[in-house]
């Protein structure tokens, strides 16, 4: 049995995506043994990210603020296609696919998934609506993961979306299904972008 703190803190991390009360338990023993400097430092990171990012309103990607520059740097940038929108799921989605430096068009993170089980605003829905009402988009692309989960919300975007009278697409097949564009290589992806339908 740990101490009150040690505990709590195994807690705290369980609560992170993918850590299990093992993972969790290493994490905290890590901190312990860490030099006081790089423990400090790490400290400071943890404090400033909460200060100096923010959320785009345009595509809800994280970013660093800087500025009176109320958008990130990809929506602010002139030379993405504005005819083009890529729809992920989560902000690691987004960076895989611009790390192929093969897209130029613009983007939008829905935070997430449609849980069958759940009410379906989990998802940023009608904030992605709002955008594609104010724009000259000619083709949206769902570049949801290839898992159950981001299949329906595929299915369930085609079915909200289909009013606007834009093209549609979703990623070619090459991603692994059951897998996560956070995790596929950039080789994938580009070749899954290439053959979208």
């Amino acid at each position: 049995m740990y101490s009150p703190s040690i505990q709590k803190l195994i807690d705290l991390f369980s609560k992170f995506p993918t850590v299990g009360p093992r993972t969790a338990a290493r994490f905290v023993f890590y901190l312990i043994k860490m030099p006081e400097d790089k423990f400090n430092e790490l400290m400071t990171s943890i404090k400033s990210i909460k200060t100096t990012t923010r959320l785009c309103p345009s595509c809800f990607n994280p970013f660093e603020a800087s500025g009176e520059n109320n958008l990130c740097p990809i929506c602010s940038n002139n030379a993405r296609d504005k005819s083009l929108l890529c729809v992920v799921e989560k902000e690691a989605d987004l960076n895989s696919i611009e790390n192929t430096k093969k897209y130029k068009g613009l983007y939008f993170v829905l935070g997430g998934t449609v849980n069958l089980r759940k009410d379906k605003k989990d998802i940023r829905i009608e904030e992605l609506k709002e955008k594609i009402r104010g724009s000259d988009f000619q083709e949206i692309i769902i570049a949801t993961n290839p898992t159950p989960e981001g299949e329906s919300t595929s299915l369930f975007l085609e079915r909200e979306l289909k009013d606007f009278g834009i093209k549609t697409t979703r990623l070619g097949r090459g991603l692994p299904v059951g897998g996560e564009l956070e995790y596929a290589d950039p080789d994938t992806l580009e070749s899954a972008l290439e053959t979208r339908k």
